[in-house]
């Protein structure tokens, strides 16, 4: 089976049955909210798709270029030309390009021998959910607890230090933070590996099934690649895990501490409830939906953090791939990887309104 196409079972299978429950368990209102949010979502990918066939074409150079240099004679670059229907009127290349977007039929790359899109994303597209998931996790950790921990701490030492830092952190720019990881903890200390996914030595001994390697690991029983992906894992992780982390701090310090200055947090304390559990249990709780609401607006970002932190580690991802696509001009390579990037951030976003929907009574639907 396609690795794209098991990643894609992987999640789509969970979500469609957990859509389903809310979608027949919900009320009427809350379906048509479902309805309309989903038929909002194809315009959002088509006009961001318009907008990228469009732009692409604007840009000085061409594939035909990046493909033969400038030695290329003119026969040469008429036939290559024909071949990738870039001889066709702009029109006619647009109609044949939503086409090709209805039917998710993204066909062939123009550069790097013309290899078949959906092989091209079922290698990279599971390397960067395997660091955008983990690092994710991290940005939330990283952010939720410590900004929960500044508000008990309010106008302390220590809340200015962790809003502080935070603010630091999030100006860092990644690939700067990413050089500074690599030089300290894998040339200086030599803890982590600087690049890859797997070391050389576990490369060839992993069994590839959907190309998350951390999974194929575990599912062939190969402890020794298991161990090796982890380790790469590490430092690209951290890095884009730890700059994102910094908004989700000051955030859940600012709500947190709005949030411990109603009734019923006064009332908990007045019964003697500990202050931790009136802060981790009741305040942290109601201080979580606007940051649900902000993990969807994160989404986009982490992308575009991924593109950054796959070329400075050497991860095989999409971002690293577009980045080489956008270099050579190939404008099926593009459009493909940033119609599965417009798809995606599309999808969490609705799975956020919807359950920021379900988890805040004052929605209106």
């Amino acid at each position: 089976m396609h690795p794209l196409l098991i990643l894609f079972l992987m999640v789509g299978i969970p979500a469609f049955v957990g859509l389903m429950f809310i979608f027949v368990r919900g009320t009427p209102q809350m379906r048509r909210y479902i309805i309309t949010r989903i038929i909002l979502t194809i315009p959002m990918v088509l006009i961001l798709a318009t907008v990228v066939f469009f732009v692409l074409r604007i840009v000085p150079g061409d594939p035909v270029t990046s493909s033969l240099g400038p030695k290329g004679s003119p026969e040469i670059r008429e036939r290559l030309t024909q071949e990738l229907g870039l001889d066709k009127p702009l029109p006619q290349q647009y109609v044949a390009f939503l086409g090709d977007v209805v039917t998710l039929d993204f066909g062939n790359a123009l550069t790097s021998g013309r290899r078949p899109i959906v092989d091209e994303l079922g290698e990279r597209l599971p390397a960067t959910v395997e660091l955008v998931v983990p690092a994710a996790i991290v940005a939330l950790v990283l952010g939720i607890i410590p900004g929960a921990f500044a508000a008990t701490k309010r106008r302390g030492a220590r809340d200015y230090g962790l809003r502080m830092t935070s603010v630091v952190i999030y100006a860092m720019p990644i690939f700067w933070l990413g050089l500074l990881f690599q030089l300290l903890f894998g040339v200086k200390l030599g803890w982590t590996p600087i690049s890859g996914r797997l070391g050389a030595e576990t490369s060839t001994t992993l069994d590839r099934t959907t190309n998350i390697y951390v999974i194929d690991s575990v599912i062939s029983g190969n402890w020794a690649a298991f161990k090796s992906a982890l380790h790469h894992l590490i430092l690209p992780v951290m890095t884009l895990g730890l700059v994102l982390s910094g908004v989700f701090l000051r955030l859940t310090r600012i709500n947190v501490v709005e949030t411990m200055e109603h009734d019923y947090v006064t009332a908990a304390r007045t019964r003697g409830v500990k202050e931790k559990t009136v802060v981790y249990r009741h305040a942290l709780k109601n201080a979580m939906i606007p940051i649900i609401t902000l993990i969807g607006l994160q989404v986009a970002i982490l992308l575009a953090g991924a593109v950054l932190t796959e070329s400075v580690f050497g991860w095989p991802g999409m971002g690293r791939y577009l980045v080489d696509r956008i270099r050579l001009r190939d404008y099926v390579a593009v459009q493909s990887v940033i119609t599965m990037f417009a798809v995606f951030v599309a999808l969490i976003s609705l799975a956020v309104d919807i359950l920021y929907s379900l988890i805040d009574p004052r929605v209106r639907y």
